[in-house]
């Protein structure tokens, strides 16, 4: 009986240190969470060491036969591999071998101090990192941000990209109210923003997770800013250059998509006529995650389409 007691109050006692960790600290739980269903799932944790410093990099096989069809994802500003932990499953179920870095600043990479973490910074760490993993050439995706780096690569070094893919992309010139405030926010009001800026179908969390959101983000906000103000000397907008565009471009947008509005991609398809504008129907700028399944499929079609698909304009339902 008294060791039944004890094992009781022992269980009693880690639920209770649970709970209040969860309490505490919700984002560390749930990655937590999330990295073993990355494990689970056939995707592996990995760093190399670049000129810019050490980069993390999730990698997943290709999961049907044959060594893979390189396939590199980049993901935007403030985000990490982690965010394409719902499409690299099934870009390698459908024959690709994926590789997803955090770029220089961002999740569990180097932030160095003397960084500028500009679109051009972030890439020579992509070619560089390409290197590093013997990547002659890939197919590459970019999201947000990382649609303007890859967008900028290709234009600057087409023989390293065999078909460009960019998710509701930046990249060209507009009127945007976008700052660091955005997206390392203060206050709970500075969180229902945020959250309605990526979909306005997201649910904000409950207060105590956005504590943790608040303390998390503001430790980041100086390289939003950094990045953000080399944004804006307009620099490495491509504008002007995407008309020269040589390798197959697939664009997809969310309708629904506030931060990045669907004009850009319909101005994107425009100055690249080739191109092919895919949206899908009620997403916001989060539609690589909450829209997975219809943004998966465009793209292995669009990647895997023999000759490369291209002039078409698409609406594919959420």
């Amino acid at each position: 009986m008294r060791v039944l007691k004890r094992s009781l109050l022992l269980i009693v006692v880690v639920l209770i240190a649970a709970a209040a960790l969860f309490y505490t600290r919700p984002l560390w739980v749930n990655d937590q969470i999330l990295h073993y269903k990355m494990w689970r799932a056939g995707i592996r944790s990995h760093e190399v060491t670049l000129p810019q410093g050490r980069i993390h990099y999730y990698e997943q096989a290709a999961t049907t036969d044959g060594p893979g069809i390189p396939l590199l994802i980049v993901h935007g500003l403030g985000g990490r591999g982690e965010d394409f932990a719902n499409l690299m499953p099934r870009f390698a179920a459908q024959g690709f071998h994926v590789y997803a870095p955090d770029l220089l600043g961002y999740g569990a990479s180097d932030k160095p101090s003397t960084s500028d973490f500009s679109i051009t910074t972030e890439e020579h760490v992509v070619l560089d990192f390409m290197d590093a993993m013997h990547l002659p050439h890939a197919s590459i995706i970019g999201w947000s941000m990382g649609g303007w780096i890859v967008l900028k690569l290709a234009l600057d070094a087409p023989q390293r990209v065999d078909r460009l893919v960019v998710y509701d992309s930046a990249g060209l010139i507009f009127e945007s109210t976008v700052d660091a405030d955005l997206f390392a926010p203060s206050d709970e009001a500075g969180v229902g923003r945020l959250f309605h800026m990526l979909s306005p179908t997201l649910k904000v969390p409950p207060p105590f997770a956005q504590r943790d959101i608040i303390r998390t983000h503001a430790q980041r906000k100086w390289i939003i800013e950094r990045s953000l103000a080399a944004m804006r000397t307009g620099k490495d907008v491509v504008d002007f250059r995407l008309a020269q565009m040589q390798p197959p471009l697939l664009i997809v947008w969310g309708t629904a998509d506030i931060l990045t509005p669907p004009d850009l991609g319909q101005k994107m398809h425009q100055i690249d006529p080739r191109s092919v504008y895919a949206t899908i129907e009620g997403c916001g700028h989060f539609a690589p995650v909450e829209c997975a399944a219809p943004v998966a499929k465009v793209t292995v079609d669009f990647l895997k389409s023999d000759p490369p698909m291209q002039s078409l304009e698409l609406n594919l339902p959420h």
